[in-house]
């Protein structure tokens, strides 16, 4: 399973610095500078539990390194389209299909223990679901 300090060391591999920051409204973010660096700013009085965690920062370097930014002052961005990138990213370099079939076939079928035995959230999880079975992202439409 991976974990925050993978993250963490992946994060720093990559040059990307990651500063405990307040943000209550989303808990962390990530912005990009004109010279195409990261940094990541989270918020640990926000977000407190390793499965969290390691959800936030996974989406945040997913948007890092996909290079999914938007400007949310443009009429012509389409927020979710970077959102999505970011989680299918961070759902490929957390948890890969093959690893959800070998959970899957270990007795693991349920979101919750599905959640709990990769150490993210049930929300989370049910993105990676919809990603490896359906293709995409849309846990509206499935759940």
């Amino acid at each position: 399973m991976k974990d925050s300090v993978f993250l963490y060391n992946m994060a720093e591999e990559k040059g990307i610095p990651i500063f405990p920051f307040p943000l209550q409204e989303t808990g962390s973010l990530c912005i990009q500078f004109p010279d195409g660096s990261c940094n990541i700013g989270i918020d640990e009085n926000l977000v407190k539990t390793e499965s969290e965690k390691i959800v936030h920062l996974g989406h945040e370097l997913g948007h890092c390194c996909t290079g999914s930014f938007y400007n949310r002052y443009s009429p012509f961005e389409i927020r979710q389209k970077h959102e999505n990138k970011a989680d299918k990213w961070a759902i490929e370099n957390l948890i890969s299909a093959e690893d959800l079939d070998g959970a899957v076939a270990d007795g693991y079928t349920d979101l919750w223990s599905l959640a709990e035995y990769f150490d993210v959230t049930e929300d989370f999880m049910r993105k990676v679901v919809c990603w490896y079975t359906c293709g995409n992202l849309d846990i509206d439409w499935y759940f």
